[in-house]
């Protein structure tokens, strides 16, 4: 089929809630959307010569040859829908239209409240001085596989914009911004609603012992409980990017309890679970969902927050911005990228050298460095991120993340154990749901042989944050407090887990070699060995002894035993 170009404005517009109105009454919610189409939205766009191009549910795309008549279609105010217009070019094919002038009316559509209609500055430009509208600055937005940032107005009219003054929209905190809603009490029983409430602050509580975010207070999300919302006009009311919505369903004593985390800014869901459990013992089950919420969300809001800040011009880059962008380069998990995020750290810390992130993220990279082979380091590379770490813990009273990789550090680069355990029950005591903390005392049992601790420390973390970016590192670990167990055969299945997620893993390789070795499967030893030295080339059993100072001695003799075995040289 044929292409052609044309510009043209685009009208993208939906139901706002549309998904929380299906819930309660989804027959009555059709019936409403059926009615509102045929009667009021059909004919306005018939008036206003346009073409509707496609439905989508609650959605509708349509076409305009002008855009003031697209503007001037949503002048009816009975038509409750939220609004994008914007005006590009368009790829037609067919009936059917594509291309960034469609996807940026979308895009805008997404970020409108409900009854609101938002357009682009090309938009705005050609019709400002037309119509009888006030169009309200929002300032450039990123909207989501858009490179540039896109201005953004909103539309009111003339008329009650006189007599009704615009709240102010509150700016983003520096640091990414949550609200906790109100959970829906789907229970059928009224009484049950201390319960809910209940759990919605105890989640709060738990969030907010996270000092990288800022929480917006239990009393102020409360504000909105018993009603019907848009979680993008209460972020922008809250002043907030990300909202956590749930609910709670009773059936007899069973109780089931749903959570989902939304970014507000693209209407994205990047996380959403579900709990169930007993009412026998109502606070224990509050404690339980809190603390499995406030684990899980951690990595996918860090994961968020990496991903904005990777659109963001580097031009506009903040300390925190290119703390974000390290983190990013070091989940590549590569030579490459480990070094990147060094530098990345270092340009942090030289707009603000107290940054403990950054301070931290130097330590977390330089310990992979050394463990893999990943380059020589020197004593000044070594002893900068020593002496960060040390600067984090003096520092740092209330960041369980930043301490934790402190602790790692220290314990990697100078075999301090004992200050690396207490850092570690201190990160635990501030924030016993950081599931990276749990982590790397797992790791610091496993390779002082003490195995089974290492494994309880590791189903913690794990349930805590099950879909981990970083979670092929629970699996490492698993494998090292096996073999250090001498339970080889489950060493071989862990390290294969961690390898499936992450090829390059030189830890989950060492285990390999070492647990096979000693089962006397040298075939397979050294065909494991073989792809090691393929990315640590300079390993030798010295050097080995040399970076491993910190295990515990028989732990570093199963691994020399089997490494040697494997045939890897002496010097």
């Amino acid at each position: 089929m044929s292409q052609t170009r044309r510009l043209a404005a685009i009208l993208a517009a939906d139901v706002a809630g549309y998904s929380r109105l299906m819930g309660v009454d989804e027959e009555g919610t059709l019936e409403r959307l059926k009615a509102l189409r045929h009667e009021l939205v059909d004919p306005k766009i018939a008036e206003h010569r346009g073409r509707l191009v496609k439905t989508t549910g609650d959605g509708l795309l349509v076409e305009f040859a002008s855009v003031v008549d697209a503007v001037r279609v949503t002048a009816d105010k009975r038509i409750e829908l939220r609004i994008g217009i914007n005006l590009g070019d368009v790829i037609v094919e067919g009936d059917d239209l594509y291309g960034d002038g469609v996807n940026i009316a979308a895009r805008i559509e997404a970020l409108a409240d409900a009854g609101g209609v938002f357009v682009s500055n090309t938009v705005h430009d050609h019709v400002r001085d037309r119509l009888p509208f006030v169009f309200e600055d929002l300032g450039e937005q990123q909207v989501k596989n858009i490179t540039r940032p896109v201005r953004v107005y909103r539309v009111r009219d003339a008329a009650s914009n006189a007599t009704s003054p615009t709240q102010p929209v509150l700016p983003l905190p520096d640091k990414p911004s949550i609200a906790v809603l109100p959970f829906a009490n789907l229970t059928g029983d009224a009484e049950q609603e201390y319960f809910v409430d209940g759990m919605v602050e105890e989640i709060t509580t738990a969030i907010a012992r996270l000092p990288w975010l800022f929480v917006i207070a239990r009393n102020s999300a409360f504000t909105y409980k018993g009603r019907a919302v848009d979680v993008k006009q209460v972020a922008r009311a809250l002043g907030v990017r990300y909202v956590l919505e749930g609910s709670v369903r009773k059936a007899g004593n069973r109780v089931r309890i749903t959570g989902q985390l939304i970014d507000t800014a693209t209407g994205a869901h990047i996380w959403a679970d579900r709990f169930d459990g007993t009412l026998d013992d109502i606070f224990a089950l509050q404690d339980q969902v809190a603390s499995s919420v406030a684990g899980a969300i951690e990595p996918r809001l860090r994961q968020s927050e990496i991903e904005r800040a990777s659109r963001k011009p580097a031009a506009n880059l903040t300390a925190y911005d290119l703390y974000l962008r390290a983190s990013a380069q070091s989940y590549r998990h590569t030579d490459e990228g480990f070094a990147e995020a060094v530098v990345l750290a270092q340009q942090a810390l030289a707009i603000d050298p107290s940054y403990a992130p950054a301070a931290a993220m130097v330590g977390w990279c330089r310990t992979h460095q050394r463990v893999y082979g990943w380059g020589a380091l020197s004593d000044e590379d070594i002893g900068e991120a020593c002496r960060l770490a040390r600067q984090v813990l003096e520092a740092e009273r209330d960041d369980a993340e930043t301490i934790w990789q402190a602790a790692r550090t220290l314990f990697y680069l100078a075999g301090e154990a004992a200050m690396a355990v207490a850092a570690l029950d201190r990160a635990l005591a501030l924030d016993p749901n950081a599931a990276h903390a749990w982590l790397a005392r797992a790791n610091i049992h496993a390779l002082r042989s003490q195995p089974e601790a290492a494994i309880e420390a590791l189903e913690r973390a794990r349930r805590l944050s099950p879909f981990d970016p970083l979670g092929f590192h629970y699996a490492v670990n698993t494998a090292i407090a096996h073999l250090a167990a001498r339970r080889f055969e489950q060493a071989i299945e862990w390290a294969d887990r961690a390898l499936h997620d992450q090829p390059r893993s030189v830890a989950a390789m060492r285990v390999k070699v070492a647990a096979n070795a000693h089962l006397g499967r040298l075939d397979k030893a050294r065909a494991e060995l073989s792809r090691m030295l393929a990315i640590d080339p300079k390993l030798t059993i010295a050097g080995f002894r040399n970076q491993a100072h910190f295990m515990a001695p028989e732990v570093l003799e199963l691994y020399v035993t089997g490494l040697r075995l494997a045939s890897l040289p002496e010097e």
